[in-house]
């Protein structure tokens, strides 16, 4: 499975950790037959016991297979501290229409697969979701019990239920709290449209915040390219609505489309401008394309900090 109609056409939408390890498997296999077949990727679930160490977390079953004493590699141990933030403001339920292939979707399983693949490399990860406030946040842990709990919240992100409508976003407040927060040196994947109401600078000071005690950072700024930046819309009348307000306006998209994609061009070269001196990795995800340019950019980065 590569994207979201790959996942809509599995008609298994409540099986959540399935499919990210469907994703992850997938993706594996791919980057092994691709260009990037020496790019190194450690999954170790075990390290090789120490004489003199308690033999109390020896892995006795992979010792009859192997006759070499394997030592379980716990939370402690992790390799890496990950949290992932998820924008779920009403902003991230476009194109609105009660299909899966919507922003949040695409961030739902896109973090559902940087879970399991994190898992993988035994590091920890911890969840957040926020829109006007801070919604969850966890630890981070790298136990299958805590994944579980990840795997369900991140779906209750999916029922319709859950999607409110007219939740606005307060990217900059909640993004200095959370900074305020993680304390130990993590990497730090924010998933958002970046589309508020707020002051630009506020945001752009806030996403510098978030290298606060040398974090790493990596945006990945979700977006319907087709619709929200290329704005490629038939030429006949349409009712646009501000899914944050209510607000809406009727219009012929030819009337404005060469202004807003200006003032979107503007908006996106100063967002990359200032990733670029804060230096966050900026990821432009788009939700018609496939989760390998989640996963790969992940891994790109992991790999630069050992």
């Amino acid at each position: 499975m590569k994207n979201l109609n790959d996942i809509r056409e599995l008609g298994q939408f409540d099986h959540l950790e399935f499919i990210a390890r469907e994703v992850v498997e997938g993706f594996i296999t791919g980057l092994h037959r691709s260009p990037f077949h020496g790019f190194s990727v450690e999954f170790a679930e075990h390290r090789l016991y120490n004489q003199g160490e308690s033999t109390k977390h020896i892995d006795w079953k992979l010792f009859a297979r192997t006759e070499k004493l394997f030592v379980k590699r716990y939370e402690e141990e992790t390799n890496l501290r990950s949290h992932i933030i998820i924008d779920n403001s009403s902003s991230m339920l476009y194109p609105g229409d009660g299909s899966l292939q919507n922003k949040l979707a695409f961030s739902v399983y896109s973090a559902a697969a940087l879970i399991q693949l994190l898992r993988k490399q035994r590091d920890a990860v911890s969840l957040t979701l926020f829109n006007e406030g801070i919604e969850l946040q966890t630890q981070a842990r790298v136990s299958a019990s805590h994944a579980r709990l990840l795997f369900a919240y991140l779906n209750e992100q999916l029922q319709p239920e859950k999607q409110a409508k007219e939740r606005k976003t307060s990217t900059a407040e909640t993004l200095h709290l959370l900074a305020e927060s993680f304390h130990k040196r993590s990497l730090v994947i924010l998933f958002s449209d970046m589309m508020s109401h707020e002051n630009a600078d506020d945001v752009f000071s806030a996403l510098q915040h978030l290298r606060h005690n040398k974090h790493e950072v990596i945006l990945f700024h979700v977006t319907s390219h087709r619709d929200e930046l290329a704005f490629d819309f038939q030429n006949r009348p349409y009712r646009f609505v501000d899914m944050e307000t209510g607000e809406s306006i009727k219009l012929n998209p030819n009337e404005v489309r060469e202004t807003y994609r200006a003032r979107m061009s503007h908006f996106l070269s100063e967002l990359k401008l200032r990733c670029g001196q804060f230096q966050i990795d900026f990821i432009e995800a788009d939700i018609a394309k496939d989760f390998e340019q989640v996963l790969l950019a992940y891994l790109i980065k992991r790999s630069s900090l050992f």
